[in-house]
Order: C-alpha cells, then sequence, then structure tokens
C-alpha cells in the first residue's frame, strides 16, 4: 500500500478502502468518489503516466483501476488511444435514467421489506452530513454523499446484483448531471431523502416508491444540454493527494 495517498477531507469510499484495499483498489475509489463528486469531466482523457505519477503506483495498477471503471460505464477504454471519462449523448442519458427508475423503484421496495433499524440509522445520518456539507459550501462532498445514499439504500434492499447495477448508474448519472444540469444547481436531495426515510420506516411501500419518483423526477427536470461543469485536469482534480509530494523519479511498481 502506498502511504502518501491521502484521505479526502470528507469521510468517502477512498479514505475508507484506503484502509483495506489493495492499491487498485484504492486508484479505483478515488476516481470512482471524483466522478461521483463531479470533479472529473466527461470526455476527460485518462492518462495512465499521469495517474501513475499522482498515485505513485505503476501503470499496470491503473490499467486495472480503469478496467474496472469501463465495466461500470463510467470510462470510456479505447484501443491504442488511452481510456476517457464516459461522456453520455443525449440518447444515451435517457437510457440511463430509465433504467436507473426501475431500479430504484425496485430497491425502494425491497427496502421497506428489509431494512433493519441500525440501516436506517445509517441512512439519516448520511443525510444529515449531506446537509451539513451543502451548508458548508463543500458542494463535492454533498453531491458524493447524496449517490452514497443510494447505493447504502441498496445495499438495505438486500439483492446484492441490484447493489452492483445501482453502483454504475449513480456514477453514470453524476456524469449526466456534470454534462446537462441547467440553472443555478440548487440541490434539495437531503429533504427528499428524509421523507423517503420515512415512508421506509413506516413500511409503506407505496408511498415510498412515489417519493422516490418525485426525487428521480426533480434530477431529470433539471437536466439540459448547455452547460458542461467539472475539470479536464488531471492535476487539479487530484491536487488533494499531491499536497506535500515530493517530485519522484517514477511511479512505483
Amino acid at each position: 500500500m502506498n502511504d502518501q495517498l491521502q484521505p479526502l477531507k470528507k469521510p468517502s469510499r477512498a479514505s475508507q478502502t484506503r484502509r483495506s484495499g489493495t492499491q487498485d483498489d484504492v486508484v479505483y475509489a478515488h476516481i470512482f468518489d471524483a466522478i461521483l463528486e463531479q470533479r472529473l469531466a466527461p470526455g476527460t482523457k485518462l492518462s495512465e503516466e499521469a495517474l501513475g505519477e499522482i498515485f505513485g503506483v505503476s501503470r499496470t495498477i491503473i490499467r486495472r483501476a480503469l478496467l474496472r471503471l469501463g465495466h461500470e460505464g463510467v470510462v470510456l477504454l479505447r484501443p491504442n488511444r488511452g481510456a476517457v471519462v464516459a461522456s453520455p449523448s443525449v440518447a444515451e442519458a435517457r437510457q440511463i435514467f430509465y433504467a436507473r427508475r426501475l431500479v430504484e423503484r425496485a430497491i425502494t421496495e425491497l427496502a421497506v421489506e428489509h431494512a433493519t433499524a441500525e440501516q436506517l440509522a445509517e441512512l439519516r445520518q448520511m443525510v444529515k452530513d449531506e446537509q451539513e456539507s451543502f451548508s458548508r459550501g463543500d458542494r463535492g462532498a454533498g453531491i458524493r454523499l447524496s449517490g452514497e445514499f443510494h447505493l447504502k439504500l441498496a445495499e438495505a434492499a438486500r439483492n446484492a446484483p441490484l447493489v452492483s447495477f445501482q453502483r454504475s448508474l449513480v456514477s453514470q448519472t453524476s456524469l449526466i448531471i456534470a454534462q446537462y444540469e441547467s440553472g443555478n444547481r440548487s440541490h434539495c436531495s437531503y429533504d427528499e431523502h428524509n421523507r423517503l426515510i420515512d415512508a421506509i420506516e413506516s413500511r409503506d411501500a407505496a408511498k415510498a416508491v412515489e417519493l422516490m419518483m418525485h426525487h428521480m423526477d426533480h434530477i431529470d427536470s433539471k437536466l439540459n444540454l448547455d452547460e458542461d461543469g467539472a475539470s479536464d485536469d488531471l492535476h487539479a482534480v487530484f491536487s488533494h493527494l499531491l499536497q506535500g509530494k515530493k517530485p519522484k523519479g517514477g511511479a512505483k511498481r
């Protein structure tokens, strides 16, 4: 494990993975978080050389992480041209949102049936952390926590294939929002998330599904084709990993 990898300022999957995962797990988690936080712009070239220098690992490790992200549909692996962050077309975005709605409906119904008191408490804490992040102006952490709320909800549904599918859909949705979201990008997902938890805790499947579909409608209503956020500068996106890091002769293997 590379001890120079630094955790994000807010607890994240990347910082958690750093403590127990392999090097390619850590690289994967940091890139996944950057996509979830909309710090990596759709279409960004993911240079193996640059990422190897940033993370202090070999290109082999970088390739394994990128391959995993490619399988999830958030990175496009181009033969002889390298990898780029996926840039969904309008047609692809509609397909992803259609699939997301179907999956969210199934997850919500199963969560009503299976979610434990402990899981509901964890979800409420995530919503609190999300609201605090937006309140202090940390939009990236707030967006990530909003996405991780849906991943945690999928875990509460107790259906492993749905968890895997949802992970891919949530990260692809973040790319779509970064690419197509309009307006002032205000977020009130934490209010909707709290109401959803209340319905799940009451074991009211019809109400919970209604609230989830309203939540998806709210996200969908803010999309257009005009805006492009985030950044395509790898060193800027992962600057928190480079702070205090001394120049090196080459990447570790």
